[in-house]
């Protein structure tokens, strides 16, 4: 039996929305990723580089089914509106709101943090689509792939712009 890789299932998701399961969109991301230094300062927000790494890879574990999620009760209230907002075509807000989970406060290491960052990403985007498809979000539950690929494009791409790439 053959494998589906991303690649192929690609062609049949919505292809209206960017995706990290898009190998041309992932490589673009990677790139951009490349451009970042230490030194990079935010155009918006106070986390160093290295904050940023450190956010987006606890997004991406638990995307990638490898964390939990703590949910207070505030954003269970709020969860229509946090899921329009996180898979929405709408870019997000400048210093949007976080979970306290993703809120990085202490000082990180910068390589450390962006070779974590590069792992996720690689572990999502080569995760096989039957294995990604019954990963279960622990707020949203069970996400469509092209939402998946879109949802974490979003996030990324909004943390690649703050970072001016």
């Amino acid at each position: 039996m053959q494998k589906i890789s991303y690649s192929n299932l690609f062609l049949h998701l919505n292809m209206n929305l960017k995706s990290l399961y898009n190998p041309e969109v992932y490589a673009e991301c990677l790139g951009r990723l490349a451009k970042i230094t230490a030194e990079s300062a935010p155009q918006w927000g106070k986390m160093s580089a290295a904050q940023m790494f450190a956010h987006c890879t606890e997004v991406q574990l638990v995307t990638n089914g490898e964390k939990d999620l703590k949910s207070p009760l505030l954003m269970k209230l709020f969860k229509s509106r946090i899921r329009k907002t996180a898979f929405g075509d709408v870019p997000y807000a400048k210093n949007s709101p976080t979970a306290a989970q993703y809120v990085i406060k202490d000082e990180k290491d910068f390589q450390q943090e962006k070779k974590h960052l590069l792992t996720a990403l690689a572990t999502f985007h080569n995760m096989e689509p039957a294995v990604a498809e019954h990963i279960a979000h622990p707020f949203f539950g069970k996400i469509p792939l092209d939402e998946r690929g879109w949802g974490m494009y979003k996030h990324l791409n909004h943390h690649l712009v703050q970072f001016g790439v």
